[in-house]
């Protein structure tokens, strides 16, 4: 869950962000009131919710950031259901940038809901079964 607590578990996959490195483990935060964080051993990001425009959920990484994203190309191929979460938004200089993580399927719900209640934005769902997923 998302709530008070310390967060839930998350993988960086990849985006825009040239100062987190690929297949980074850490903690997705949303009860801060202005900043989505991610925390992991090595770096802390602060987005404040303000300049997300994007929150797509799947079960797979969009096409449209797969050549923005480097990810390994066997994450992509395997059988087992993994759930995605890509935040897109505005740097300090008005730049489009995107962050996709891996997320846990038990706290999708949680985070989606409190993503949209913070920043106003709807999420994208992939397809119908990521719609199913979501929203539970």
């Amino acid at each position: 869950m998302f709530g008070a607590h310390a967060g839930s578990r998350a993988r960086y996959i990849g985006g825009t962000r040239a100062d987190i490195p690929t297949n980074t483990h850490g903690v997705i935060r949303l009860s801060d009131p202005v900043y989505f964080v991610y925390i992991s051993k090595k770096i802390e990001v602060k987005i404040p919710y303000e300049r997300i425009d994007l929150i797509e959920y799947g079960q797979k990484v969009s096409r449209r950031y797969v050549a923005a994203v480097l990810i390994s190309p066997l994450l992509l191929t395997a059988k087992k259901r993994k759930h995605f979460l890509t935040i897109g938004f505005k740097d300090n200089h008005g730049n489009q940038q995107a962050m996709v993580f891996r997320v846990n399927k038990d706290d999708v719900r949680t985070a989606l809901a409190a993503l949209e209640a913070r920043t106003g934005e709807r999420v994208e769902y992939q397809d119908e079964n990521a719609r199913i997923a979501g929203k539970g």
